[in-house]
């Protein structure tokens, strides 16, 4: 029998790609993400007369995105902001032209390899009112076709 996975088990994870060797920077503080299959599709219509009134149409493009929401995070010993923020917030977000592709990798905790994707990424909203947290988000938006990964070094 089939059971519903606890949305608090997702991981998110984006690659330093300045590291000298692969660098994988988990985004502490999540509370929320949308993962969106559907977002920059484009479709061409083909309809024609023998479509016998009915819409016809073909994909021409696929597209994604994730949009990731939680708290502003920082090591209270250190005041340093945790490293997968800050590297999307200081070093990723920065970044234009050719140079702004980047890769993200997520699963759930109880899966054995990891969606990854090359993307871009949006910089979210940072704020709160006097009993808030400060928030953080990002917005990653696809690019190509996405891949996958077998988890290592610690299993699911």
């Amino acid at each position: 029998m089939s059971r519903p996975i606890d949305a608090r088990r997702w991981l998110f994870e984006v690659l330093d790609a300045d590291a000298t060797t692969a660098t994988w920077l988990p985004i502490a503080g999540l509370t929320s993400f949308t993962h969106n299959p559907g977002e920059n599709e484009e479709t061409a219509e083909t309809v024609a007369f023998d479509s016998d009134g009915y819409y016809e149409q073909d994909v021409m493009q696929r597209g994604a995105t994730i949009e990731v929401e939680g708290q502003y995070r920082i090591d209270k010993a250190t005041g340093a902001q945790d490293p997968g923020q800050a590297y999307v917030d200081t070093v990723w977000a920065y970044r234009l032209g050719i140079d702004s592709r980047n890769t993200v990798r997520w699963r759930h905790q109880t899966q054995t390899s990891w969606v990854v994707w090359e993307a871009t990424v949006t910089p979210g909203e940072q704020g709160g009112e006097t009993n808030d947290k400060t928030s953080w988000s990002a917005t990653f938006t696809r690019c190509g076709k996405p891949t996958t990964a077998p988890v290592t070094g610690g299993g699911a």
